[in-house]
């Protein structure tokens, strides 16, 4: 038997992940994991955010980050989908296990699938740490203004809440000087 799982088809539904990486050219693992995403089996990236450049909230020392959030459409069930991400994380050389919020060269978080709240061991949607981390939240909100999570509140109050120090959007000529460790 195979080690991946067979995945069963879903009617479409709306999923959002968010990237970040800031290790080996994390501008680059960015990119490219907007292209695996799309190129995944019953995934079609419909929309991404503009890049961020955010300050690490874990270990001081560390380069900042790359982050950004994709809108997916999928037919992938939740934990499948969540195999995919960790399986395109491990692809870039990801290695879990490390200090907390440590460096890394890709981090892909399922933030949210549909309007489901799903808490289980190693699968929490949406993502605990969704609504505190302005690298996530402000992202989101680029792509998706009205966006109401589960339980109704809205994306807009959660960013009206949070203070944009240590994030900055990257455009297309900052974007070449983000961070290269």
């Amino acid at each position: 038997m195979p080690d991946r799982v067979l995945h069963r088809s879903l009617h479409p539904v709306i999923a959002y992940v968010g990237l970040g990486s800031n290790l080996d050219r994390p501008l680059d693992h960015v990119e490219r994991a907007f292209e695996q995403l799309d190129a995944l089996t019953g995934c079609r990236v419909l929309d991404r955010s503009p890049l961020y450049r955010s300050a690490p909230m874990g270990p001081s020392g560390q380069p900042d980050f790359v982050n950004a959030v994709a809108r997916l459409q999928v037919t992938l069930e939740p934990g499948n989908l969540l195999r995919e991400l960790l399986a395109i994380e491990s692809g870039h050389g990801r290695v879990r296990g490390g200090a907390r919020w440590g460096p890394r060269t890709l981090d892909l978080d399922l933030l949210l699938y549909s309007d489901l709240t799903i808490d289980e061991p190693g699968l929490e949607i949406p993502h605990p740490g969704l609504t505190s981390r302005n690298f996530v939240v402000y992202p989101l909100l680029s792509i998706t203004p009205g966006l109401l999570m589960p339980g109704g509140q809205k994306l807009a109050d959660i960013a009206a809440g949070l203070s944009l120090d240590g994030l900055e959007e990257l455009d297309n000529a900052m974007a070449s000087e983000a961070p290269a460790s």
